[in-house]
């Protein structure tokens, strides 16, 4: 599974800024990584061990980490600058370094597991479609059976504009409202467009009903939206 190459996590300048983007572009990004933990602590033990795959920068493994002081993480991330920053963020916080192994690499750089849960946040928008399926195949089979996995990313619905009247498409409207939060967040506008037209241009940006028929055909099972902020979606779903 490759990402694309246009992706900024080996730009050290993006990398070291990383920690101020997903707060400025994704709505409730705190509650969003609140909400994930959540829902893996429903069926994680105390105990429990946890693959989060695109682990770079770290911002969800503190998050679970601080919360949940028995969980045991393996995080793997194709970028070694991301992944040296997450390895920061964890010793600046106080984790001890025996409870987090981070791997270099895709999924199938992981350990076989078998994992209790798994996490995949704003990764698969970077994953080409025809990679999906084989990516997440490869997620599942490092899951104990039931175990939940929670994924979150850009998934914006495909359709007529607003009131039908051959404007701006559906996906047009949510993207623009993507960039509107960002310079609502202090993104400079500019910036934003571009972030918009990057996005259009260059990300496998799916619709939900595709998302989520992907995680079926991965071999996952009860399927659920739980999150929703303007472009982006987040679901958890559990293996057979």
């Amino acid at each position: 599974m490759t990402h694309p190459t246009t992706s900024p996590f080996t730009d050290l300048a993006a990398v070291a800024r990383y920690a101020e983007g997903p707060r400025r572009n994704v709505p409730g990004y705190d509650a969003l990584l609140r909400m994930s933990r959540i829902l893996l602590a429903e069926r994680v033990p105390a105990d429990g061990r946890v693959l989060v795959v695109g682990a770079g920068g770290g911002l969800e493994l503190e998050d679970m980490a601080r919360a949940h002081p028995g969980w045991r993480f393996d995080g793997v991330d194709p970028s070694q600058p991301m992944l040296d920053l997450a390895a920061q963020r964890l010793q600046s916080a106080g984790v001890p370094g025996d409870r987090v192994a981070l791997h270099h690499g895709f999924v199938q750089s992981a350990p076989a597991g078998p994992f209790d849960g798994a996490t995949c946040l704003l990764t698969l928008h970077f994953v080409p479609r025809e990679d999906r399926v084989p990516m997440l195949v490869e997620i599942r089979r490092r899951l104990k059976p039931g175990a939940p996995l929670v994924v979150a990313h850009l998934s914006v619905a495909d359709g007529v504009g607003v009131g039908g009247d051959g404007g701006a498409g559906e996906r047009d409207l949510w993207l623009s409202r993507y960039a509107a939060f960002q310079v609502a967040s202090g993104v400079p506008p500019e910036h934003a467009a571009r972030a918009r037209d990057k996005i259009a241009a260059e990300l496998a940006v799916l619709t939900p009903q595709e998302d989520e028929a992907i995680l079926r055909e991965a071999g996952f099972s009860d399927v659920q939206m739980f999150y929703m902020g303007f472009a982006f979606r987040g679901w958890v779903a559990s293996t057979c």
